[in-house]
């Protein structure tokens, strides 16, 4: 491998959650569910979004956590009321024993001050869909909405297989060249929503295929990406126009930037090329 293959492949495990990093993920999450079991019924409790599907970036900024309420328990009439109802008692039941916990949208958030790798927590109470996948609060628009992050978790493992293993990577690169620009791409999903559908088996050198994927990225962020579960609505509904327009301006400046790093290091300016991939990964591109 050359000097750029090695950059990548220690960038690779730059990227990767240290087992130090898990331990501690793991002694909170499940302190937090062990508590809101021993007070609230529920049918099921476990991890979701980006650090379930094994593609968050570092620092750890949040961590998912489904508590799925027993529909037949003390709390099933919250099902058959306002979904800031529900999103109310949790925060009040966690604020008993983490104080600092608020609500935040459709989740109560525990954050963890200093300079810890874990930075919160987010508890999203959900109810069993008839049919499959769940019921969650949307507090905004005053009901519920549906999603299967289960399903999401299924189709990421299946496409890393198909990928012999680079997808996930891959996802984890083009997640961190997004945190590295100011996150102009929201929800950090739909840059997997995007990759599920762009990304093809074998996926070759990461360089070329960072470089690909943001020449077509920047052209279809304006499209309907809906939910790979099929529940949702669209994951990009979140942005307006002009925040779409913003995040086509981004992903194109840093297709520049990938550009002229392939260039160099196909002219044996591999030095050169390394700082021009800094640009985009920050420090967490090493050298090798």
């Amino acid at each position: 491998m050359g000097y750029i293959d090695d950059a990548f492949a220690k960038l690779k495990s730059n990227l990767e959650i240290t087992k130090t990093e898990q331990d501690l993920a793991k002694a909170r999450h499940e302190a937090i569910r062990d508590y809101v079991k021993l007070h609230w019924d529920l049918a099921d409790d476990f991890l979701t979004g980006s650090y379930r599907r094994d593609t968050k970036t570092k620092k750890l900024k949040d961590i998912d956590i489904f508590i799925v309420i027993d529909d037949e328990g003390s709390q099933a009439g919250y099902r058959d009321q306002a979904p800031i109802q529900v999103i109310n008692a949790l925060e009040t039941l966690l604020r008993q024993k983490w104080s600092d916990a608020s609500r935040d949208g459709m989740a109560v958030v525990i954050p963890y001050g200093g300079d810890d790798e874990v930075m919160s927590i987010d508890v999203v109470p959900a109810f069993d869909r008839e049919g499959g996948g769940y019921f969650i609060p949307n507090p905004s628009a005053g009901g519920w909405i549906a999603t299967n992050p289960k399903r999401h978790h299924e189709l990421s493992i299946a496409k890393n297989a198909d990928c012999g293993g680079k997808y996930v990577p891959f996802v984890k690169m083009i997640k961190g060249i997004n945190r590295e620009l100011g996150e102009p791409v929201s929800p950090s999903f739909l840059l997997e929503v995007i990759a599920q559908s762009l990304v093809k088996p074998p996926i070759s050198r990461y360089q070329d295929e960072i470089v690909l994927f943001l020449a077509t990225a920047a052209e279809r962020i304006g499209d309907e990406w809906p939910d790979p579960a099929g529940l949702g609505g669209d994951v990009n509904a979140v942005m307006n126009a002009t925040q779409k327009l913003v995040a086509v301006d981004a992903l194109n400046q840093a297709r520049v930037i990938a550009e002229r790093a392939v260039d160099l290091e196909d002219e044996g300016q591999e030095r050169a090329a390394y700082d021009e991939w800094k640009k985009l990964f920050g420090n967490r591109m090493t050298r090798p």
